[in-house]
């Protein structure tokens, strides 16, 4: 196991050596391979630091410089929203570490004042308001997009990076995976997912990431690992399980089911009030269900979960959602209840 804290203290003296860290606390999620830290300084000031080794240095440089862009021009009612990365001079300071055996790199963040938890399971009233407030965070991320750092990153090339590895990766499973590769990819092209706008997405919208203000307003937003500018259509899965009958649970797996929810339709209807979707929009749900699933739990989930969760959600996922996904996902409730 790799000392995170010795590389941390590397990472500050580079960063600024005339202020001391006094201790160093790991506040990890215990799902993921990503280390969390809460940095008390000598000073009394509180830092968070994060180590990485998911991924790829240069994606997890310009995540995160998008993410910084967006904190800074979003309205300003998202002020205190994202965590803001510390700057040296006009740059964002990362620190990357590169060790025998691992390529790790560090980001300090100023902490985020966490207001009111999402309860594990919603009121109806909080599934609506909810759906509401996303589609004032989805347009206002829509209208500021065009000012935000380039990203090449696409839905395609991420699908056809696992075709590559996964007769290596998944032997056994490789005519599945690559069926369901080619519907995903005659899918999209179909719906030309491609004239829909790329917005900044965060897609990992589980109740332990964000929290709310009194009014049910977004008060804040951590955990950044899976952001990518994308379609806004990538963020609805897990908002499907926020607001999901079932409710937060500690033992997961990701099923297709939380799409077809009436608490879901609710969400949806509410947040269609807002900022209205389009008929190809709501067909393209299913397809972004797809996508995580061969994207972040087949070819990454290897890198990201730890290693007993990524064995079971790969597991689920290719012998229980993607051979079902087609017969049990039904557009029609979801158009009907939008009427598209």
């Amino acid at each position: 196991m790799q000392d995170y804290e010795t590389i941390i203290r590397y990472a500050w003296r580079a960063y600024d050596h005339t202020r001391q860290i006094k201790q160093i606390k790991d506040i990890s999620a215990r799902v993921s391979t990503n280390s969390v830290y809460q940095l008390t300084m000598e000073d009394g000031n509180t830092l968070i630091a994060k180590v990485t080794v998911f991924g790829s240095f240069e994606n997890f440089a310009e995540d995160h410089t998008i993410i910084n862009v967006l904190s800074n021009n979003l309205p300003v009612r998202y002020a205190d929203l994202l965590s803001r990365a510390l700057m040296k001079g006009p740059n964002i300071f990362f620190h990357r570490h590169v060790g025998e055996d691992q390529d790790a790199w560090i980001i300090f963040y100023r902490p985020l004042r966490i207001l009111e938890h999402m309860p594990r399971r919603l009121s109806d009233d909080q599934v609506t308001q909810l759906g509401r407030e996303m589609a004032f965070f989805h347009r206002d991320c829509t209208l500021v997009s065009h000012t935000l750092p380039r990203s090449d990153r696409n839905m395609t090339t991420d699908v056809n990076s696992l075709l590559q590895t996964a007769a290596a990766d998944y032997p056994e499973h490789l005519d599945l995976i690559q069926e369901q590769c080619r519907l995903f990819l005659e899918n999209t092209f179909r719906i030309n997912v491609y004239g829909f706008q790329k917005i900044p997405v965060f897609i990992d919208w589980n109740i332990g990431n964000f929290s709310l203000d009194r009014a049910g307003h977004l008060a804040s937003r951590w955990d950044y690992d899976w952001f990518r500018m994308s379609t806004r259509v990538a963020d609805f899965y897990f908002l499907s399980r926020v607001v999901s009958e079932v409710g937060d649970r500690t033992v997961f797996t990701y099923e297709v089911d939380r799409l077809l929810e009436d608490r879901f339709v609710s969400f949806l209807q509410a947040y269609h009030e807002v900022f209205p979707l389009s008929r190809e929009e709501v067909l393209f749900i299913k397809e972004a269900y797809r996508f995580f699933l061969l994207n972040y739990v087949l070819r990454l989930g290897q890198f990201f979960f730890q290693p007993a969760i990524a064995r079971s959600l790969a597991h689920d996922a290719l012998t229980l959602h993607l051979p079902t996904l087609d017969e049990k996902f039904d557009e029609a409730k979801l158009l009907n209840a939008l009427n598209l």
